[in-house]
């Protein structure tokens, strides 16, 4: 059923308050369940508890991201539907994964004359989808947008995002520490769509990071995100660095294709770090001879995240871990190091490269 007029009317209200930006991980409550409830999964861990999770009004919401064309992706379209069928409540319409940004806007349209109740959208280009999310927001309908931004902050209720400046900090830390003592450290780069504000800003975090223990980039080459661009990118590094103390490489689905090119090359007198948390670099952390040391987290759980939040503002619910009784406008999540110490805390949820 839709949500009523008067909801909605004051979710369009609630766009023009001011943005608080919250890291979380999930969003009910971290409260004791009672004593009858279940509250661990297959695995025994904890899970978070609220009233939230009792059924509500039933809704639907609209789905729509790109193409799963590689692991982080897909995971995060699996992630999305495995969290909206925790709830009888919910009915989730998935379009077609695409990246046609005039098709994408085809499938918000659609969910704009359904009537959704809200719709949560990664889109394949921010700014090609800032006006359709306008219009379904003018229409009534909460978006939760996931990952890469719209253009204009009237767009979406809700922003969920990785945190990418976090994330190249968190890498240059990460070197700092293991190399801080050498002045004259070789520290090598490979970066994604150097086009892209993601890699920009996970490329100045790494710099900023690092110059705080007096190191720099002195190689750097830009990939693609796929296995053959990083392949090809690390192998002219390679050749263009013949000593290398430290490699960050943006991406571990690229990384498969990064890792080849290294073993064609019979290096291996740096070490390197990954970058988004793939099982793939785990389990070559958790084996203890390669030369991945660490990756770097960058969630495969915004969507799952993003529908939870749709969820809670169909319903008119707010976030039970906090105060304010509105849904914050923006959420960032933490972008953890993964090394040796606190793999086998993060490998039984990474995707697969």
């Amino acid at each position: 059923m839709l949500a009523p007029l008067t909801l909605r009317r004051r979710l369009l209200l609630a766009v023009g308050s001011a943005a608080t930006v919250v890291a979380l991980a999930a969003c009910t409550s971290n409260a004791p369940p009672d004593e009858d409830t279940d509250a661990t999964d297959g695995g025994g861990q904890q899970q978070a508890v609220s009233d939230n999770d009792a059924p509500g009004d039933d809704i639907v919401i609209g789905f729509s991201g790109p193409a799963a064309d590689h692991g982080w992706l897909g995971a995060i379209n699996s992630a999305a539907l495995a969290e909206a069928d925790k709830f009888d409540d919910v009915e989730l319409r998935v379009a077609e994964g695409t990246n046609d940004a005039n098709l994408q806007i085809s499938q918000v349209e659609t969910f704009i004359n359904d009537g959704v109740d809200a719709i949560v959208l990664l889109p394949t280009d921010g700014a090609a989808l800032t006006d359709v999310a306008i219009r379904a927001m003018q229409a009534g309908i909460p978006v939760v947008n996931v990952d890469r931004e719209f253009s204009s902050t009237t767009a979406a209720r809700v922003t969920v995002l990785g945190d990418n400046y976090g994330m190249g900090y968190s890498a240059g830390t990460y070197i700092c520490g293991e190399l801080g003592d050498q002045a004259d450290a070789v520290i090598a780069e490979i970066a994604g769509i150097d086009s892209l504000p993601l890699t920009q800003d996970r490329s100045q975090g790494f710099a900023d990071a690092l110059d705080t223990c007096g190191l720099s980039v002195s190689n750097r080459v830009a990939a693609d995100f796929t296995i053959q661009g990083g392949q090809a990118a690390t192998a002219n590094l390679l050749q263009a660095a013949p000593h290398i103390d430290a490699i960050w490489n943006h991406d571990d689905d690229q990384g498969v294709g990064v890792l080849a090119a290294i073993d064609e090359a019979g290096r291996d007198e740096f070490f390197l770090v990954g970058g988004a948390g793939s099982a793939n670099m785990m389990r070559e952390i958790q084996s203890g001879d390669s030369v991945v040391r660490a990756t770097v987290i960058y969630p495969a759980t915004q969507a799952a995240d993003g529908i939870r939040l749709a969820r809670l503002l169909a319903q008119d619910k707010s976030m039970s871990d906090l105060v304010e009784i509105s849904v914050p406008r923006v959420v960032q999540l933490y972008a953890p190091v993964v090394t040796a110490d606190n793999v086998d805390q993060f490998l039984p949820t990474a995707f697969e490269s």
